[in-house]
């Protein structure tokens, strides 16, 4: 993301499911609006089933997400320079809109 460059949200059925940290779009609900959160694709101790883990999970907190609560995803930013991180303070990105994956992904429900 430079030069004023918006980051660009993808269908999740396009994640690799590698381990990577991603940002997602967590689909809005009766626990709030939608959000972004950063998440992996791995298997929670003691499972052997695979899911999204958020990166900022612990032992007795653990945060999980099944395809169907995230709406799109991208990969995380590069981590600006020292001058850039100044002028950029702040900047994080706006959820992805529902209606944009609509039709790649069903309604979730």
């Amino acid at each position: 993301m430079t030069n004023g460059q918006k980051p660009a949200w993808l269908p999740m059925v396009s994640a690799e499911r590698d381990g990577r940290r991603i940002l997602v779009t967590v689909r809005g609900g009766e626990q709030g609006p939608a959000e972004v959160d950063t998440v992996r694709w791995a298997s929670p101790r003691g499972s052997s089933e695979r899911c999204w883990i958020a990166a900022d999970t612990g032992p007795d907190s653990l945060v999980t997400y099944e395809d169907d609560e995230l709406v799109a995803w991208m990969p995380l930013p590069q981590p600006p320079s020292a001058h850039a991180a100044v002028e950029e303070a702040g900047e994080w990105p706006e959820p992805a809109l529902e209606s944009d994956f609509e039709e790649e992904a069903g309604s979730g429900i």
